[in-house]
């Protein structure tokens, strides 16, 4: 059985974007997927700075590393801040970037955003595909980007346009079936 890790950019009360990681955990799951819906408020990082290593890195980040480089599939729901992504998503990166456990080399790695505005976080979620493909992670073709916020969701935490339902779907099974071969 894949396993699989999910999490979101914002720890927000509310926030859609953990509207959406839950949503593709949930489909993860049907795939048949073990999944963890993991909540970054459970791994605290200071602001990222070399002067801290390294003898001050966080435990948050060795453990959080960990899991990234266990799991075979990891789903990243990053809001966009200023056509970037959050300074949570982008902390959480350079930590992990710091880190030795393999882990961009092992999961197939899917991300998508949810924001207020029509073109849905995909600005953001570029700057994030090009840092994490930078270090080494493979990302699925399939971005989801979702938006304006305020109607994307029904009260089950569903996308309500079908044209959002089939994405989802597409990068599940591309999460699903895709494979580093061994590498």
């Amino acid at each position: 059985m894949k396993t699989a890790l999910t999490l979101s950019g914002s720890i927000r009360t509310g926030s859609y974007n953990v509207i959406l990681q839950h949503h593709v955990g949930r489909k993860l799951r049907e795939a048949g997927c073990a999944v963890t819906d993991l909540n970054l408020a459970d791994f605290p990082m200071p602001i990222f700075n070399e002067d801290l290593e390294p003898d001050h890195v966080p435990e948050a980040a060795e453990r959080l590393a960990a899991l990234f480089g266990a799991a075979d599939i990891v789903f990243i729901a990053s809001p966009e801040n200023n056509s970037s992504i959050t300074a949570l998503t982008k902390n959480t990166v350079d930590w992990l970037s710091r880190q030795k456990h393999n882990q961009w080399r092992h999961a197939i790695f899917g991300i998508g955003a949810v924001s207020s505005g029509k073109y849905g976080g995909v600005v953001g979620i570029q700057h994030l595909r090009d840092s994490l493909s930078k270090l080494g992670a493979l990302i699925a073709p399939t971005l989801l980007g979702i938006g304006p916020a305020d109607d994307a969701f029904d009260a089950n935490g569903d996308p309500t346009e079908p044209a959002i339902q089939r994405k989802v779907a597409q990068l599940v099974r591309e999460l699903t079936t895709f494979s580093r071969g061994g590498i």
